[in-house]
């Protein structure tokens, strides 16, 4: 009598599994979602969604807004990376005369007596919790720009592409001082 129950409850659950939900699974077209196509290929057609469902630029000066909106956010994430070499270069030396401090001795560069005792910098949560942030923002950014470079629209990447650049071009040799010093 169980195995009764057994094979009734079963195909309750499989007529449950087989249910029409009313989804339409093919992928024969672009995308349709609220107010924007997604097009899988590079392409220069107005009308994709821009991180969100409401932000869909479809007008040539919504267009244009968004391109140079993309192109200055490329060249802030670049000024960031320029503060942060900046600062790293700043909390290396900050960091070289706690550790001096610290043993009673005076830096030099023949000397190794600190970098023997203590091979990495101190924590020091004014430097290190901005380096945090600093580091999420950069990330977000990136995260932001590869989303932005998967809608194929060409104007998006081009605008991301020529901020970066002139991003680098404007804020680079800052950007590696904190690496080379």
């Amino acid at each position: 009598m169980n195995w009764q129950y057994l094979v009734l409850c079963l195909l309750c659950w499989s007529q449950v599994g087989l249910a029409d939900n009313g989804m339409d699974m093919s992928t024969d077209g672009p995308m349709d979602l609220a107010v924007g196509n997604m097009l899988p290929y590079l392409h220069f057609t107005p009308g994709d969604n821009l991180w969100f469902l409401g932000w869909v630029p479809k007008s040539s000066g919504a267009m244009i807004g968004t391109c140079i909106a993309l192109f200055m956010l490329a060249l802030i994430e670049r000024w960031i990376a320029a503060c942060r070499g900046l600062m790293e270069y700043h909390w290396r030396q900050q960091a070289t005369i706690i550790a001096s401090d610290e043993l009673n001795t005076l830096p030099t560069k023949s000397s190794s007596v600190g970098f023997i005792k203590r091979f990495t910098p101190p924590f020091i949560p004014a430097h290190d919790i901005v380096r945090g942030v600093m580091f999420a923002a950069q990330a977000l950014l990136s995260y932001l720009f590869m989303l932005t470079v998967m809608t194929y629209q060409l104007s998006f990447i081009f605008s991301l592409v020529v901020g970066l650049g002139v991003g680098e071009t404007l804020f680079g040799r800052f950007s590696s001082i904190g690496l080379t010093h």
